[in-house]
Order: C-alpha cells, then structure tokens, then sequence
C-alpha cells in the first residue's frame, strides 16, 4: 500500500472496487495522475496503490510475520478436525461428515481459487458469520449475523489479528481502537473523511464514481470553487437520481461537473432532460495490447460443451481457423470437434497458452453459455479482437456493438462471409467497436487533472 503525505490537488474516491472503478483508476494513471485513489468498501484484493478507507486505520499486512504473504488456496483454510474441505472453479465447500458448514467465494479470477470470503452455517444451515481475507492470505475481517441470518456488525483486523474497528450495521456507528485510544464515528462518511485528513487532502478536489458515500463526503469538505467531478457509471435507468440533480441544478456545495461513462446511460439522460455545459460523455482508456495479424482466426473460451452452432459456424466456414480454449478437461461432444482441420482445442489450457490465443487471434465468439471465464470480452476487446456473439449468449455487452450480435448463426456466417480477408473492412469494424465503448485517449484525463 502506498502512502501520502502532505498536501495533494486531486484525490479519486471510489465507492467499490469493480470493474468500472478499475477501469477509471487506469484512465486516471495512464494520464499521469499520481495522487491517492481511495476505496470506500475493501474487498481484500485491492491493488498496490488503491487505500482502503478501513484497512488505512488496520496498518500494512505486509509488515507483519504473522501474515502468509500470498492469497490462501481454498484448501489452506482452518477448519475442525476432521471436516473436509471441497472444491471446484467457481467455488469450494466446507462439509462436517454430511452436513454443508462453510461455503467459500473466490476472488477473480475464481478459476486459480484463491479465498476471498468463508460463510460459516450453523446446524440449519444459516450463515452466523463470514471471514474475509485478503491478497497476502490474511483475515483482516469477520462479519456477524444473528440468528435470522442478519449481519449486525463487522470487525476488522490488523496484521497481528488484533481488532480495530469494529462496525455496528444496525445504527452505522464505527469503532476505532487506536494507539490505546478509542475513536467513533457515525457513519462512513466520518470516517472517510478523517483518513481524508490524515493524507493531509481536505482541500483537494475530489472525483468520485457513486452518488452515496463518496458524494456525502465532497458534500462535507471545506467548501471552495465547484471542482469537485462525478463520473457516473451506473446503466440507463428511467429517472434522473435525486442526488444528480442536486449537482444538475447547481445546488451541490463542491461538484459541478458529471462525466458520463456509459453510451446507453448518457444518451438516456439526455432524452431526459439532464443536458447542458455540467453534463457530457466520457469513456475509459483501454490501453491496447496489440496489433491485428488478420489471418482468420477466431477464439472461443468456454467451461462447457454447451458452444451455439459452433459446429455449423465451423463447416460453413472453413478459411476460419477456431480455436476454442477451456480451463477445465473438455468433454467427449467437445473434443470430437477435432476432427475438422479447421479446429484446434486446448482442454484444461494454462494462462500462458490463453494469454497466446489472445494475442494471435483476430476475431472473438462470444458464442458459449454458462460462466464467462479469463474475463474473456473484456480480454477480446483489449487485443482489438473484433467481437461477435449471439443475443442468447452475451457476456459483456459494453463491448459488443449492436450491430456485432446476431439471432442466429446465418447471420453471423454472412457477416463473416462479407468481412473476411478485407482488412480495410474488418479495421472499420474495431473502430465502430472502440467508439461504441465510448474508448478515450489519456489526453482527455490529463485535461482533467490541469
């Protein structure tokens, strides 16, 4: 975890650490932003230069011997003796004989089956509470629920397992034990700020990513000119939120400005009425990993059989070489696919052999259902893969155009049919991709941060 000191102009607060705010700290560090970028919601596997508004006051786990150093496996867990513990790539189980007593998540990317949470059941099966830990395999919280199944309170940990807040989800109070003192606060906001305080960042601007929290706490900072940003990242919805318009009509006390992160979110807000010099579009930067090779390859990545019309796509288009990659065994439906010449398979394939596939293949189908796996889209979309898929079996919408996702399979083959070995055609096609992702160059942020 990276520190602070003194004073810093701008600070990026994020609500929770998904997959847009990841994506708006990579805009920001791209353009050369060098300041905090704080996580209101800690989810144990923050990077580096990401501080926790809880985890800043529980110290650096890094530091401690008590720490493993690295993510547990599902398997290196505590438990009883003699209960068992199981496991699959999308989660694991803790059993005592035949009754189910833990269930254990995992943190993306769920296949390498590092444990982000455990939820303890008691004998009826209700969950009494949850551990979490942390990328160096630490718990750094346990979270209680009484018996109904209702979190009431959440402690936090430092890296010697001491508590040291402890947070009541009944009246939002939370308790820091600190230097043989004790602190509280009323909310989440009280405590964001005093960390606000302590980077020495009460007069800097904030930009923030969520109309809760982090907008609670621009609200409460030292009132100055109206530089504060919100980059509003949720969906299209059908009404303006009451706090949008709070920064809308000029009311808000510091934000002035909202930057629009989604197409479909941005043109609905026009249609309703919330236009104007404080409302304009602005997507992410990407940051692609390679150049077109344009020899007729495309990808698939799938955790099942259940591939539609892969073999019709395959005997219609034989000058398509597919590649279609898994992270588990295939079964026997799977592999008798090789029997085209046109078709290689990598059952239970390695990251590096996946991590190849992505750099040498010119097209992605996002044609399988179930579970995406290796965030494959998003992955597809970063190797200016171009992307096509079936409506029945889209993963990742944001990177698909409209126009790149067919009712049926003829379809599909005709697009392919008209686009293939024309490279002027098929560029046109990743362009209109890139615009429809809303993609922006880092010059945008740094204009942001002058």
């Amino acid at each position: 975890m990276e520190t602070y000191c003194g004073l810093t102009d701008t600070v990026l607060l994020l609500d929770h650490y998904g997959e847009d705010s990841k994506l708006l700290h990579q805009s920001f560090r791209s353009a050369g932003f060098t300041g905090p970028v704080i996580v209101i919601e800690d989810n144990g596997f923050l990077p580096e230069d990401v501080i926790s508004a809880y985890q800043f006051f529980c110290g650096d786990f890094r530091k401690s011997s008590k720490t493993p150093g690295k993510a547990r496996y599902f398997n290196q867990i505590n438990v009883p003796d003699y209960w068992e513990i199981s496991g699959s790539n999308s989660d694991g189980k803790v059993y005592d004989l035949h009754r189910e007593r833990g269930r254990i998540f995992y943190a993306e990317p769920k296949h390498k089956r590092l444990v982000r949470v455990v939820d303890w059941m008691d004998e009826r099966g209700t969950v009494r509470s949850s551990d979490h830990y942390n990328h160096y395999g630490a718990l750094y919280a346990r979270t209680f629920f009484n018996k109904e199944g209702k979190r009431f309170c959440k402690a936090y940990f430092d890296g010697e397992g001491r508590e040291t807040l402890l947070e009541n989800f009944v009246t939002g109070d939370i308790i820091l034990n600190r230097a043989g003192r004790v602190y509280v606060f009323k909310s989440k906001v009280e405590l964001t700020l005093r960390l606000l305080e302590e980077l020495g960042a009460m007069e800097s601007r904030i930009f923030f990513n969520s109309l809760s929290t982090p907008l609670f706490v621009s609200e409460r900072m030292p009132e100055g000119r109206k530089e504060d940003v919100l980059f509003w990242q949720e969906g299209a919805r059908n009404d303006i939120p009451g706090n949008m318009q709070l920064i809308l009509s000029g009311q808000s006390r510091r934000a002035g400005r909202i930057y629009v992160q989604k197409k479909a979110s941005y043109e609905k807000l026009v249609q309703l009425g919330a236009s104007g010099e404080v409302l304009s579009p602005l997507g992410f930067v990407y940051g692609y990993g390679r150049e077109n090779t344009f020899q007729n390859k495309a990808l698939i990545c799938t955790n099942s059989d259940r591939i539609e019309k892969c073999e019709e796509l395959i005997k219609a288009l034989p000058r398509m070489h597919f590649y279609i990659a898994a992270i588990t065994e295939m079964s026997s439906n799977l592999m008798s696919l090789s029997r085209y010449d046109n078709v290689t398979l990598y059952p239970a394939a390695r990251m590096e052999i996946i991590d190849e596939l992505f750099d040498t293949c010119d097209y992605y189908l996002d044609i399988n259902h179930e579970t995406e796996i290796v965030s494959a889209v998003k992955q597809a979309f970063l190797h200016n893969q171009l992307i096509l898929g079936f409506r029945q079996t889209l993963h990742n919408k944001l990177f698909i155009p409209a126009g790149h996702v067919f009712d049926n399979h003829e379809a599909m083959i005709v697009f392919l049919n008209r686009i293939m070995d024309h490279e002027e055609m098929i560029r046109e096609q990743i362009d209109l991709q890139k615009r429809e992702a809303m993609s922006e160059e880092a010059a945008a942020y740094a204009a942001l941060l002058k």
